[in-house]
């Protein structure tokens, strides 16, 4: 199998410190501009004076510039390069945030989140793709952590910009400290990024493991992108927090996510695979479910608490599952899956507007918690390999 630095000569025998942290940089900047957005979603339906079904239907049009960008994201991360991609789609991206929070207009926001979803979908699929060819120049797992950077950036991308609001700044204000520290860390890590796209040994869809699988990445991160999108409305709307500490439910699942996936790769070591992803949903479910059904706003926090921290690690294990699946090259498998994952994250809470539309928040919410739990009890003898050989 040729590996990826053969593309720029004799392959090392491990990435440099500068390569690992450029990734884990693109990481956290990629997690900085997609939950910036989060504690912005209550004042842009104040703005446009929008119910559930305009919400969703706005997210919708975030989640179709996603996906429409991801598999164009793939082939040109091949043509021109990672490194000249994650710089334009993370500028493209910071450069939207302001504008998500003054754009007074529907169809005006509507183009603006088409945008914001393209550079954010095409951006997932380019550090993960960068990650890919950096982890295989590797002798030892760096997936989780990268990942664990991107949590770290949603925690101070949602921390930021609700910090910023509760000070009592305008939407589009509040974003510039994140937008300065994500044009920083672009600046200082593009020198360090690898200039080839690697080699991805082509593309295809998730089929047979690959797409039980795919499923559960999907279910994961509809779940996270529900957190992102829907949080700070259901803090708000559920447990009657104003709108200025609403983005605070969100802040939470982000911190305890990130920390659960930094102890993953110990917790998987030392109870296996398969232990770590059942009593990982288990907890997320019953999180979710406290979320959303208690009227106090203490216990609502420490239910999305316990839901990030049992989500953490559902992800990177599909994503392990996937690289040793037989018969599919690991780069394209974890590529692939990737893609499906990020397509629920960005696309799937839409859905969940028209079905708080039809019926109530907390019931649409509720079904993603349940999707989750069918989605892992399906794609988990796909994990039970790895697990068997931790």
């Amino acid at each position: 199998m040729t590996r990826a630095g053969d593309i720029q000569g004799a392959p090392p025998p491990s990435p440099s410190r500068a390569l690992a942290w450029a990734t884990r940089a693109s990481f956290l900047v990629a997690g900085i501009n997609l939950s910036a957005w989060a504690p912005l979603v209550p004042y842009a339906r104040d703005r446009l004076h929008a119910g559930e079904a305009e919400l969703g239907l706005l997210l919708l049009v975030l989640g179709i510039g996603s996906v429409c960008a991801m598999p164009l994201a793939g082939l040109a991360a091949l043509r021109v390069g990672c490194r000249r991609l994650i710089v334009v789609l993370g500028v493209l991206g910071l450069l939207c945030l302001p504008g998500l929070g003054w754009v007074p207009g529907f169809s005006g926001l509507a183009a603006l989140l088409f945008v914001y979803g393209a550079a954010l979908g095409g951006m997932d699929v380019a550090i993960n793709l960068h990650a890919v060819t950096v982890e295989r120049q590797s002798t030892r797992p760096l997936m989780s952590g990268f990942h664990g950077c991107f949590s770290i950036g949603c925690i101070v991308g949602a921390g930021s910009v609700a910090g910023m609001l509760w000070l009592g700044a305008a939407p589009w204000a509040a974003v510039l400290p994140v937008l300065l520290l994500n044009a920083a860390c672009l600046w200082r890590s593009a020198p360090h990024l690898l200039a080839a796209g690697g080699d991805a040994g082509g593309w295809h869809w998730p089929h047979g493991r690959l797409l039980l699988l795919g499923g559960m990445a999907f279910a994961t991160f509809l779940m996270e992108g529900a957190m992102l999108d829907w949080s700070a409305i259901a803090f708000n709307t559920l447990q009657q927090v104003d709108t200025a500490r609403a983005g605070s439910a969100y802040a939470v699942f982000a911190v305890t996510m990130t920390a659960g996936r930094f102890a993953g790769d110990r917790w998987v070591a030392r109870h296996g695979g398969m232990p770590v992803l059942l009593a990982g949903t288990a907890l997320a479910v019953v999180g979710l479910a406290i979320a959303l059904w208690t009227a106090s706003p203490g216990l609502a926090l420490l239910g999305y608490a316990l839901a990030g921290l049992g989500a953490a690690n559902i992800a990177p294990l599909a994503f392990s599952a996937a690289g040793r699946q037989p018969g599919t090259r690991p780069q394209v498998a974890v590529a692939a899956v990737s893609a499906m994952g990020y397509s629920g994250s960005l696309a799937g809470p839409a859905l969940i507007g028209f079905i708080a539309h039809a019926s109530s928040l907390s019931l649409a919410m509720t079904c993603v918690a349940a999707g989750l739990a069918v989605a892992v009890v399906l794609g988990s003898s796909s994990v039970r390999p790895m697990a068997s050989g931790r």
